[in-house]
């Protein structure tokens, strides 16, 4: 992991005009360990400190997989796999709570929700409310350059797989399970039709087709097959290509989603034995947020890595390196930064924050990434952190395989097999990403 697992801060945040006021009229409780040992606990605490007489939990649905929708009548929701729960309430409400959670031994934080975004787009941008807009530039990038090497796209394979040795490893992916939290899949792509797919929404009135993009094609670089159907002579771009795939729809199709839709669906992958979980979203928050801290940890005790997009708010010509943003600051959550087909940095991949937690920790190929699309167009090359990302989640897989190692003991593996660069670590953490040999 990063070079602290100690979630940041020891105490509560009791006064809520010294925190931002949330977007979306939800607030995040944190649990303590003590506390979350229990889900009945964690039902009370909810009741006792938030005032909530109708609790709704992610162990009364199937699956594990919450029915955002359905829960949003309820006044507070638990993330029993997580020890999270989230509660609806207007500021003044929502200082109550503070006050009460401030003394409360069983609660560790509150934090307002905030909105998550894909971080790469179709057109290069995000899509998100122009009140918190921070453009991420998703194209144009000079590198620095590591080696007097460039990898190139051929007939049989993508650059990417070519750059992280997947092309020469004997492993699959066979037997893990891999979750894509994303904004979905195309489910009718020909490319997944002989897959093993579960496929979740956790976006109010919008199923797990993504009419977006930009899922379908994380999932292509992860898990995409290892001879695409058609047309013939397409070029290999998925990394496991027998790793059971799960696609949580965390992010609407306008590529936006909250906290609630993120952690439910963090809930149900681990809560159904996911070894690796992909996340290419986030937002441009510098401070380590104690919710994603501590769900990064308790996810890796139950043994499933979550992997995350450092972010692509840098801009590198006009010397701005950017910073890496939530969640992928947390010290338990496995922070990716963009790679070049030199093996440089891209323009656009954002450097340690030095918040504790904040650093890169592994880099991957993130420029110029061919991968599925929804149909009809079905392939499409786009740019972007989110790119890198479904790298190392496909290559996690693959020493999963290789090794049984999960949770610490995989993160651990993947550091140690990655090649080192001639960069600076704060760009590329312990070097680009390598597939087991």
């Amino acid at each position: 992991m990063s070079s602290s697992t100690t979630p940041p801060g020891n105490g509560h945040y009791a006064d809520v005009s010294a925190q931002p006021v949330s977007p979306t009229g939800r607030y995040v409780l944190v649990l303590s360990d003590e506390t979350f040992a229990r889900e009945a606990d964690q039902v009370e605490t909810l009741r006792s400190v938030a005032g909530a007489a109708n609790v709704a939990s992610t162990s009364d649905y199937e699956w594990r997989a919450l029915d955002v929708g359905q829960a949003s009548s309820a006044d507070a929701t638990v993330f029993a796999d997580l020890g999270i729960g989230t509660v609806t309430a207007d500021p003044d409400s929502a200082a109550s709570i503070m006050a009460a959670a401030a003394d409360d031994p069983r609660v560790t934080a509150v934090e307002p929700e905030q909105f998550m975004y894909a971080l790469s787009g179709p057109e290069g941008t995000r899509t998100e409310p122009s009140t918190v807009r921070t453009p991420m530039a998703d194209t144009g990038w000079s590198a620095v350059r590591a080696a007097p090497v460039e990898f190139n796209d051929t007939s049989e394979a993508t650059w990417g797989l070519q750059a992280t040795g997947v092309l020469d490893s004997a492993a699959t992916g066979q037997g893990i399970r891999v979750a894509v939290l994303d904004t979905g899949l195309d489910l009718g792509h020909p490319d997944f039709a002989e897959r093993e797919i579960s496929a979740r929404s956790f976006v109010t009135d919008e199923p797990a087709q993504d009419g977006n993009g930009h899922g379908t094609h994380c999932v292509g670089t992860s898990c995409g097959p290892e001879n695409p159907p058609e047309p013939p002579g397409s070029r290999r771009y998925g990394v496991a290509t027998r790793a059971e795939i799960l696609v949580g729809k965390v992010l609407g199709d306008g590529g936006s989603g909250t906290d609630t839709n993120i952690l439910a669906a963090i809930n149900w992958a681990i809560g159904n034995d996911c070894r690796v979980i992909s996340m290419s979203l986030g937002a441009d928050t510098r401070a380590v947020s104690r919710r994603y801290e501590t769900v990064g940890q308790r996810a890796l005790n139950r043994g499933s890595l979550i992997v995350a997009a450092a972010g692509n708010n840098a801009d590198r010509d006009s010397g701005n390196p950017g910073f890496v943003g939530v969640p992928a600051n947390s010290p338990s959550i496995m922070a990716v930064a963009a790679l070049d087909s030199r093996l440089g940095i891209a323009d656009f991949s954002a450097r340690s924050n030095p918040v504790d937690g904040g650093q890169i920790d592994i880099a991957a190929p993130g420029v110029d990434v061919y991968s599925t699309w929804p149909m009809e167009r079905r392939y499409r090359t786009i740019s972007g952190t989110s790119m890198a990302t479904p790298h190392v989640s496909g290559i996690a897989a693959l020493w999963a395989q290789r090794t049984d190692a999960a949770g610490e003991a995989l993160w651990s593996t993947l550091i140690r097999g990655a090649q080192r660069l001639e960069l600076p670590g704060v760009d590329v953490g312990a070097g680009i990403a390598k597939a087991p040999s």
